[in-house]
């Protein structure tokens, strides 16, 4: 287990150090507070000065009853946790992937295809010999532009619920090679075992239906969004205001998608499917469900199931796991902390919440220290409106 405290020094400067690794015997949380006691009792620490704690989103360590978290929350109510943006982000777009049942079927099979397609060199090689020819032709026929970089061939490899950015970056790599990828794959039909035969030739009309095309779309769309916060949730120049800021861009970004953008997306799904020579099924036509017969299906028409059951629904979900995720009491704190920023002359400084922000700490302000403060943070934005050297500042670390 592996230890790094964060703290603020004499000059009130942060500093952030790596202590040391220690061995554990498993990894219960139980054991992991029993290697940190010892650990805090050998350097002259106490668990009663932590301000915070921060681990991955791993059960025995933020279990709500039994994590190391509520463990140490038990002994310091103060040691407030705090989960890294970027992979409560990361965990919230891949909540939606296990919760919904056609997204989880969308990554089954995108798993399978990476699985088959990279599964020897023989199919790599093929897939690199099917992009080799588009690229050739493609200027030619003016589907896309020549040039350094340009039409560069694409992998597609596997995702990773912890990884930020993989579901992405593995969606947008099999649209980007969607055709070669067919090809390999009947080829596979043609040459393969019978066994193999069967499975991908069943993977092949899965991955070539208009469904899995609305499903791969709707979620390259959303983990777009996702992908350009989570990029700047990780600058190391971020700051707390903008990190929070971006999050409610990102969520607002959802909802206009959600209310103003079907028609557009509708249009490149069909413009996508008619490259591809997917079929696209007729909107006011009733929607049945494949494997069941018309008369076990429920009377609502394709526009109502891609619109309504998907579009909407996966959107609506994803929006709740971001409100969700985004909103408990780091999230507070870290609020509170923003009403401090300096940008546009301290225009945000609320004083009430700033106190109500010290008395998530009753050890370190007392009742008579919360009555100065009133009094220390009229002076301080009264010194702060008063003095031009303050003027320019944009950031809560330019403060220091």
């Amino acid at each position: 287990m592996s230890t790094v405290l964060r703290y603020v020094n004499k000059t009130r400067h942060v500093v952030e150090r790596f202590i040391r690794i220690e061995h554990v015997s498993n990894t219960t949380a139980l054991s992991l507070k029993a290697v940190i006691d010892k650990l805090f009792s050998k350097f002259g620490l106490s668990i009663s000065r932590l301000h915070g704690q921060d681990y991955d989103g791993a059960s025995n360590m933020q279990g709500q009853f039994n994590g190391l978290k509520a463990l140490i929350l038990k002994e310091n109510p103060c040691a407030f946790y705090v989960h890294c943006f970027t992979y409560q982000l990361q965990l919230a777009f891949v909540a939606v992937a296990k919760k919904h049942v056609q997204v989880t079927s969308l990554f089954n099979l995108v798993s399978r295809v990476v699985s088959i397609v990279g599964a020897s060199s023989k199919c790599c090689d093929l897939l690199r010999e099917k992009q080799e020819a588009i690229i050739f032709e493609a200027p030619h026929n003016g589907d896309i532009s020549s040039g350094w970089d340009l039409n560069q061939q694409s992998t597609i490899t596997h995702f990773s619920d912890t990884r930020c950015g993989s579901h992405y970056g593995t969606l947008i790599s099999l649209i980007s090679i969607f055709s070669p990828i067919v090809d390999v794959l009947e080829m596979i039909v043609d040459d393969g075992s019978t066994e193999q035969k069967c499975e991908v030739d069943d993977l092949l009309d899965s991955i070539q239906s208009f469904e899995f095309a609305f499903n791969l779309h709707l979620m390259i769309t959303i983990l777009e969004i996702s992908n350009e916060l989570s990029k700047a949730l990780q600058r190391k120049d971020q700051d707390i205001v903008n990190a929070i800021t971006l999050v409610k861009i990102c969520k607002q970004s959802l909802q206009v998608m959600r209310d103003n953008e079907w028609d557009l997306f509708l249009k490149a799904m069909v413009s996508f499917c008619e490259k591809q020579n997917i079929d696209v099924p007729d909107m006011d036509g009733v929607f049945i469900r494949r494997g069941r017969s018309r008369r076990n299906t429920e009377e609502m028409t394709n526009l109502h199931h891609f619109h309504v059951d998907l579009f909407y629904a996966i959107i609506d979900m994803q929006l709740q796991e971001l409100n969700d995720r985004f909103f408990d009491v780091s999230t507070k704190l870290l609020l509170c902390i923003a009403w401090l920023c300096p940008n546009d002359s301290f225009f945000v400084f609320d004083k009430e919440k700033l106190i109500h922000f010290a008395e998530y700490y009753p050890k370190d302000f007392s009742r008579v220290k919360l009555m100065a403060l009133d009094d220390q943070l009229q002076t301080y934005i009264f010194y702060m409106y008063s003095n031009k050297e303050f003027e320019e500042l944009r950031r809560l670390d330019e403060l220091g």
